[in-house]
């Protein structure tokens, strides 16, 4: 007979994140900038990294009243490889009454490879990579075409963003071709915008001059791809029960007779995964240096804290797993983020004043997790696992090579 269930209930998942269909572009992309304020000086709002992995902090907490005050508390942390972007351009845009309309973009005169091999499908079997050769020439012969155009910027624009791209040699994720973002000017006239943007022309940008450990910000990226799903996995519709015939992964009634359409609003099977996603209030917990400092010694010492002397870096017993060891600088998150390790991630300003308890407390690390990450860790460090071990065999043999 007819049926219809019996009580009410919430439906499952979200539509507001319809179609659930691959991204576009593999990249996190800032859909909004924070609202400029024009009396602020002249800043950048957003950064772009490489998630490395996650591992565990060690903190006292400090929220006057709470039963946790001044306890400790251990916390899940992601580990963002973040070396220093290099600006290559600045673009204007000016309002119009349909929305922002790019004006015009000047570029800086040298750019690296890893920039042009963005802009080729097949840097390898190209013959001549003339990319940006007529421009940079134009621009040396002129000289002055470039003012020109920053003139008209500072007159008619009133979004500056510059084009940043990041240092693909720096990270070790397999992949020559950098990948290039517009990053919003924030604060000051939009002259000051032009004159700080057309500065860091050529320079390279630490991620230290964007965020501060204990700020909020928002992560932009792309999740974890988990290619055709049903229902029950991409919808997370209840299952049925047993002993239902012809399978129990599935939705009961997909709509009544009438209309005889299947309504968009009801869960199907189809792509999990590999969304764009902005994921909002991620708590920086530290900012760290590179290992790998400008004279090329590596120095292992950005995951030590006051409470734990022991000198090391970041990177864990083994390297991450699926990333390697990060010689960079790195941002560290509060909990997970979107996307696979090696995932190039957006970082952004907060949009919002940020006056929580969360977001305002002080965070202070007493102890950074470096062992294994691969199997059950029980070192922090090769020092002290050798120290534990004692003398073995490979280092008799290699003490014998010597």
């Amino acid at each position: 007979g007819m049926s219809h269930r019996k009580f009410e209930r919430p439906r499952h998942g979200s539509l507001g994140f319809c179609p659930r269909k691959r991204c576009a572009h593999h990249k996190g992309k800032v859909k909004k900038f924070p609202r400029d304020d024009a009396s602020k000086p002249c800043h950048l709002t957003a950064f772009m990294g490489y998630k490395a992995g996650m591992t565990h902090i060690v903190r006292d907490v400090d929220k006057p009243g709470s039963k946790q005050h001044k306890k400790e508390a251990v916390e899940a942390v992601t580990v963002i490889e973040t070396p220093p972007m290099v600006v290559v351009g600045v673009v204007g845009y000016v309002r119009t009454p349909r929305g922002l309309r790019s004006l015009t973009t000047v570029w800086a005169k040298h750019l690296s490879d890893e920039f042009r091999r963005r802009l080729y499908k097949n840097w390898y079997k190209s013959k001549s990579k003339k990319a940006f050769t007529k421009y940079t020439k134009e621009e040396s012969d002129k000289a002055k075409n470039s003012d020109k155009e920053l003139e008209r910027i500072k007159k008619y624009c009133e979004v500056v963003r510059v084009i940043a791209h990041t240092q693909m040699s720096k990270v070790n994720i397999g992949q020559k071709k950098a990948h290039v973002m517009e990053i919003q000017v924030n604060g000051g006239s939009p002259k000051d915008k032009v004159e700080f943007a057309s500065k860091l022309f050529e320079q390279s940008v630490p991620v230290k001059s964007i965020f501060n450990q204990n700020e909020m910000i928002d992560i932009c990226g792309v999740t974890k791809g988990h290619g055709y799903k049903g229902v029950t996995s991409r919808w997370h519709t209840t299952k049925l029960p047993r002993k239902t015939h012809r399978g129990l992964r599935k939705v009961g009634c997909i709509g009544s007779w009438h209309p005889a359409k299947v309504a968009w609003s009801v869960p199907r099977a189809g792509q999990k995964g590999y969304f764009h996603r902005t994921e909002v209030n991620k708590k920086i917990y530290r900012i760290g240096d590179a290992a790998k400092k400008a004279d090329g010694s590596i120095e292992h010492k950005n995951a030590t804290t006051e409470f734990d002397l022991t000198e090391k870096s970041i990177t864990p017993m083994g390297g991450f797993p699926h990333y390697g060891s990060v010689m960079e600088d790195f941002v560290m998150i509060k909990g997970c983020c979107v996307g696979v390790k090696k995932r190039v991630i957006t970082l952004r300003k907060t949009l919002l004043a940020q006056t929580s308890r969360s977001a305002v407390e002080e965070i202070t690390l007493k102890f950074v997790d470096t062992s294994s990450k691969f199997g059950h860790g029980r070192f922090q460090t090769a020092d002290e696992k050798s120290k534990f071990l004692g003398v073995l065999k490979k280092d008799i043999v290699q003490q014998a090579a010597k």
